[in-house]
């Protein structure tokens, strides 16, 4: 009788490397002169080899592969010092004083992507897991808004959007398990992000009441009744009131919104005679400007002339996708003189 060998429980392991990167990475980072500008040691950067400084050096993301040896522990970060990262990053480097706030993403990007690989193969849960959740989130959902104009080559807002869903499936699963302060404000925002699905409209449908009942959640499901109905008037009209990250949130989603209105308009007010005045549906697009509505309706080959716009259905087009969205300032007002870090911390703003 041939006997069966049991395979052994998969059991969670909990690091031991105190710092925010571990030794043997940050000394081959150094020898390899692959260090990031924001990890070298002041007063080296002009060596032949510049030095990391172990107060600012922080472990990089590593592709897991086939063969790869399985991460040490003492080349894994415990969840108080995964945590203590999260706070580096986001009061030291995020508000960008070193260079470009492009450069300054890329560097943050991959440095929590790298902190919730230590999170996953730790198997962290609980409170630690869902604040680091929770800003990941934030600023990767800000990232996108404050890089939108930027090009693909600079900012991939595919790949971010990847890291997107991928934190708020992970977040959304924690938020089983427990009571979390945080709840009801990302339940909206991963209702406002996924803007038109059912599988998301569906998700929010069956939270319990005291989440549903949640001003931020029921102005989510406005958004989504309303697109639905297609009343894009509405549609816009309650994004125009949203805070900032919501906001930001929903950006992506402004130019169907405003391509959807159009069509609207094209077909209900279709007449040679006709004209529209450009104020009125300025308003109505939530741009902030009349020639930022001029323009657009110029896209979509309508005509306008004289501070009016003539709808025809038949010169209506849908254009190219523009990354220059006229919603930056509609968005960005909101964002007022807050600092980029008390907005991914999650600060609230100060009443006027």
């Amino acid at each position: 009788m041939t006997s069966v060998r049991r395979a052994e429980p998969d059991v969670a392991r909990t690091g031991t490397c105190p710092g925010m990167c571990p030794d043997r990475e940050r000394e081959e980072r150094q020898r390899q002169m692959r260090l990031h500008k924001f990890e070298i040691l002041a007063g080296t950067a002009g060596d032949r080899v510049p030095r990391a400084d172990p107060r600012r050096a922080v472990k990089e993301y590593s592709r897991p592969a086939a063969g790869k040896e399985a991460a040490r522990l003492c080349e894994l970060r415990p969840a108080a010092v995964l945590l203590q990262t999260v706070h580096y990053l986001i009061d030291e480097i995020v508000p960008g004083r070193e260079g470009p706030w492009a450069e300054v993403y890329d560097y943050v990007f991959d440095r929590l992507r790298s902190v919730r690989q230590d999170m996953t193969i730790q198997r962290v849960r609980g409170r630690v897991a869902v604040t680091i959740l929770e800003k990941s989130l934030r600023f990767l959902i800000c990232a996108a808004y404050w890089l939108c104009e930027e090009p693909i080559q600079v900012f991939d807002p595919k790949m971010n959007d990847v890291h997107v869903q991928e934190c708020f499936s992970c977040l959304l699963t924690s938020y089983c398990t427990g009571e979390y302060e945080n709840e009801a404000e990302f339940q909206a925002l991963a209702l406002l992000y996924n803007l038109g699905s059912v599988k998301s409209l569906h998700h929010a449908l069956l939270l319990p009441d005291h989440i549903r009942g949640v001003p931020d959640v029921q102005q989510a499901f406005r958004i989504n009744r309303a697109l639905e109905e297609g009343n894009f008037v509405r549609c816009l009209r309650v994004v125009r009131c949203l805070p900032f990250l919501p906001g930001c949130a929903v950006h992506r989603h402004l130019p169907a919104l405003r391509r959807g209105l159009l069509r609207v308009f094209s077909h209900g007010y279709s007449s040679r005679n006709c004209r529209y005045p450009l104020r009125t549906l300025t308003d109505l697009l939530a741009v902030d400007s009349q020639l930022a509505a001029a323009e657009l309706c110029q896209r979509h080959g309508l005509e306008v002339a004289g501070g009016s716009v003539r709808f025809q259905r038949s010169c209506y087009r849908d254009p190219d996708p523009n990354p220059g969205s006229p919603a930056l300032r509609l968005i960005g007002k909101e964002q007022g003189d807050r600092a980029k870090s008390s907005i991914i911390h999650g600060h609230r703003p100060s009443p006027d």
